[in-house]
Parts: C-alpha cells; structure tokens; sequence
C-alpha cells in the first residue's frame, strides 16, 4: 500500500469517526421545572408534552438521540440561580427547558445570558424575559404575563362591565397579569377599583374576599394557577359571590384543575392560547396519544412543553443536529411556523408567541372555547433590545 492510499484512507476512517462521533453524540436537555408543591403537576404535564414530541420524531431532534436530566425548582427563586448553574457547569446540558414560577424563570433568563446557553421558557410569563432580558439564545413557547390579562380586560370591556378587582398572588406573574388586564380593560372604559393581593403561594383567601363584597364591583379579575386556583375557586362558590359579582380570569385559573374544582368552575370565563375543544387536526392528534400515553387528558402547560420541543427540533433540523451551530440554530428557530396543537402560531422580534387568544367557558369538565378573544397577540415586549 502507498503512503498516499494510506494517507487516504486513514483521514477517510477519521472523518467517519468523527460523522459517527456526532450522531451518537446525545442532545443534553435540562429540565428545571417545579416537581414538588404547587405547580407540581404543571411541571410534570410540561415534561411530558416535551418527552411526547420527542418520541413522535423516534426520540431523536436533528438526528440526535435526547438525554433528559432533571431538576426539581421547588418554585423558590432563592435556589434558582445555583440549580441552573448546576445545570450547565455540571451537567454542561445543550439547553436548559423551565419553568412555572416568574420568578424562578427570571433567575434561569440570568443564567442562561451569563453563559449563553440556550433557554426555552414553556409557561412561565415574566415579561422581562421577552423585554429587557431578552437574548438571541432566549425563547419561550408559551406567553407574556402581559397576553392573557390584556385579553381578558378586552373582553371585559366588550361586555360593558363597568368596574372590577383584581386579586392574585403578589409576584412578579399576578402584577403584570394585572398590569395587562388593566391596560385592555381601561382602554375599553373600564375602571379596576382596587388591586387585591396576598404572598405566594399563599391560600388564605377570606379576608380578601370579605373585602370584594364590600366593594361591590361588577366584576373580580384572578390569576391564580395549580393548587391555589383549585382552592380560590372553591372559596369563592362558599363565599356565595357569584350571584351578584363576575368571576374572570386569566385561563390557568382553570386549565388542568377541573377535576379537582368540580361544579364549583361552572360558567366561569377565562382567556388563554388554548381551549380543551379546538378542532384542529393537530389538535385531535396530539390530545389522542397524549391520553394513551400518559392516561389523562392534556392541559395547556402540556401543549407549551409540546412546542417547547418542536421549536427547538425545528432549529435542530436545520442545523442537522450540529447544536454548536448555534447562529444557524437561533435563525432557524426564529423563522419556526410552529404547527401547534393551540393553532399555528409564530415568534415574535423578541422570541415570545404571537399567538390567537381563545374566550373559554367552563362547561363540564371542558374549558369550551366560545370564541377568539383577540386574534394574533404580540407582546409589546417593552424594553427588549434585539
């Protein structure tokens, strides 16, 4: 053999090495999500929506084969900076996939910014993560705080309500839930008499209540999700205010806590990017497996873990599994028409959903969807910088 042939073929057998190295080279996904307390089936429904997309595309995004490792964020944004530097200093994961909680996802943004690392936000709505905090390696596939409060102020105003109050846990999610609805409703005409508040993740709900009968506005405005929703809700049918006073909310008052509020969520209107009753083909498909695979029915936290996945393949593909092609990725990514089971929807300049917002009614046990609150939402995303 010819020091030339033997040349050859030994850069030939390194390149196939290489190519090889590549594709068995797992794709290292980090989920920092809430698997305790609260939100504790949110985050569970998030993982599962992902895990599903996954394994429609036969566990691999790109070519590459994923590798999950898990953190629990307990929703404390006391520990959230260093489980995401946990994450990716000694996981050295590709991409980091949370949360729930604004608070800790603002600390998780932090992070990802410090050590550009690829971060995708599958439901928490802090607007500063799609405002001032936002990067070319943030994405979120779900919402701004800002979009379902702005939708359902909207809404309010169209019906001719006059007043209303808010009240929400006092975190960064409940004020600029507030602070959307506000702007929609008040646009309207609408006048928010009081803004009504306690701690997170606190329950403790009759005082504030007592306080709403007093003032007697034509409608009270909520954002409350998991258990806390469940528990308000109950409270509220207790307290008996429902026969004079509107209950609204932003749609995670009701969505995946159904079953647990009974009749006590009849009639209740909420907006949100999803409804339990879409007929899109998508839709239908995507609700059938996920109730083979998991035995229940999907809510909108698994819907958002769901295109979390399918907005990071779609970056993948392009990039043909190489994720250090992150200018490549990002683009792709940018450009993604996400065919979502919520329908198609796009990102905007800052990365965050321009989405439909559906108007739902609580009927049964189905958030039904009795209309488009506002078509193609974007987030004004104040302060972004992209």
């Amino acid at each position: 053999m010819t020091p030339i042939l033997t040349r050859t073929l030994l850069a030939t057998a390194l390149l196939s090495i290489a190519g090889g190295a590549l594709a068995e080279d797992k794709l290292k996904v980090g989920f920092m999500l809430p698997y305790t307390g609260t939100f504790a089936a949110l985050g569970v429904a998030i993982e599962n929506g992902f895990k599903q997309y996954v394994d429609e595309q036969g566990g691999k995004l790109g070519g590459r084969a994923v590798e999950y490792v898990k953190v629990d964020d307990e929703s404390d944004p006391s520990k959230a900076a260093d489980n995401a530097n946990k994450l990716v200093k000694r996981d050295n994961v590709d991409v980091m996939v949370g949360t729930v909680h604004s608070g800790v996802a603002m600390a998780m943004a932090k992070v990802a910014k410090d050590n550009n690392t690829l971060l995708i936000v599958p439901n928490a709505g802090a607007d500063a993560i799609t405002g001032p905090l936002c990067a070319p390696n943030i994405f979120r596939s779900s919402f701004s705080n800002w979009q379902p409060g702005y939708a359902m102020g909207k809404v309010a105003a169209d019906k001719k309500i006059k007043t209303a109050v808010t009240l929400t846990w006092k975190y960064a999610a409940g004020d600029e839930s507030v602070r959307g609805f506000k702007e929609g409703f008040e646009a309207g005409g609408g006048k928010v008499v009081k803004e009504l508040n306690l701690p997170f993740p606190g329950v403790e709900f009759q005082a504030l209540l007592t306080e709403v009968a007093a003032l007697k506005p034509d409608a009270v405005y909520v954002f409350f999700a998991g258990g806390g929703a469940v528990k308000f809700v109950k409270d509220w049918a207790a307290a008996g205010l429902g026969a004079n006073i509107k209950l609204i909310g932003a749609g995670f008052l009701t969505d995946g806590t159904l079953e647990a509020q009974g009749d006590t969520a009849k009639g209740l209107l909420t907006t949100l990017h999803y409804a339990d009753d879409l007929t899109n083909p998508k839709d239908k498909a995507f609700r059938l497996q996920y109730a083979k695979t998991y035995k229940q029915q999907p809510d909108v936290y698994a819907v958002q873990g769901y295109d979390a996945a399918q907005l990071l393949g779609a970056g993948m593909v392009a990039v043909k599994g190489d994720v250090k092609n992150r200018d490549g990725l990002v683009k792709a990514m940018e450009a993604a028409r996400i065919d979502s089971p919520r329908g198609p929807f796009t990102l905007s300049k800052a990365h965050n959903p321009v989405q439909d917002f559906y108007l739902r009614e609580v009927t049964g046990k189905v958030n039904k969807n009795v209309g488009i609150a506002v078509k193609g939402l974007t987030d004004p995303a104040r302060g972004c910088k992209l």
